[in-house]
């Protein structure tokens, strides 16, 4: 089969036709459907097609066969490395130097970059931290393995290796200070008051300090 134009005045027609041979076997053709005038077709030939190869089992123009979304886990990541860069342009990599030891086996440096980045892009608790750690791809280091008794001996060897860790944040920061230094606020996340005296409607309590200090007014 074949398409055909016809002319009837001036309009033209769209024929589907056959062609065969009769008894005799002379060729002849047959209109088995005219489709309409050619203006018409035109603008549904698209859809025409598509009809027939539906019907006839094929996949139609144009189409591609359904597929199933699957969605992937995806890892933030932009501010940390943004985080990183700051880290290494201030001049912070160099805590590195002040945890090395042939001994110790903690990467001390890494535990505190892990907290400080948490604490400036999702501040948490420290086992929230960990479920952070989980949902963002830290840069520059294996956190895999980091668990929550890490981070508290990570906090111990900041506090044995004070005045080391006082003189890097010194020196780093204070050429970005365009003034004279004369005050330092600490954030602090235990702060004790103790005394001897009993003061009205006070908020303290009397007992120990659980850093190890005396009785007295806590």
């Amino acid at each position: 089969m074949y398409i055909k134009i016809t002319k009837s005045g001036p309009r033209r027609y769209v024929q589907l036709v056959e062609a065969y041979r009769d008894d005799q076997g002379n060729p002849r053709q047959r209109t088995v459907a005219t489709l309409g005038r050619l203006e018409t077709v035109a603008s549904e030939v698209d859809s025409l097609i598509n009809g027939l190869l539906r019907v006839t089992g094929r996949e139609p123009l144009g189409e591609t066969p359904e597929q199933t979304l699957n969605f992937e886990f995806s890892k933030a990541f932009g501010d940390l490395y943004a985080l990183q860069q700051l880290w290494q342009q201030l001049g912070f990599d160099a805590f590195r130097r002040v945890f090395r030891s042939g001994k110790r086996t903690l990467d001390v440096e890494l535990l505190l970059r892990i907290m400080v980045f948490n604490r400036l892009s999702n501040p948490d608790s420290k086992l929230g931290l960990l479920r952070w750690l989980e949902v963002v791809q830290f840069p520059d280091g294996d956190t895999r393995t980091v668990g929550h008794h890490h981070l508290l001996r990570a906090m111990d060897a900041v506090v044995k290796a004070k005045d080391a860790v006082e003189e890097i944040l010194a020196t780093t920061l204070r050429p970005l200070i365009d003034q004279e230094l004369s005050v330092v606020f600490y954030d602090l996340t235990t702060v004790s008051v103790t005394g001897d005296t009993n003061v009205k409607e006070e908020i303290r309590a009397y007992g120990r300090s659980k850093d190890g200090g005396g009785p007295g007014r806590w």
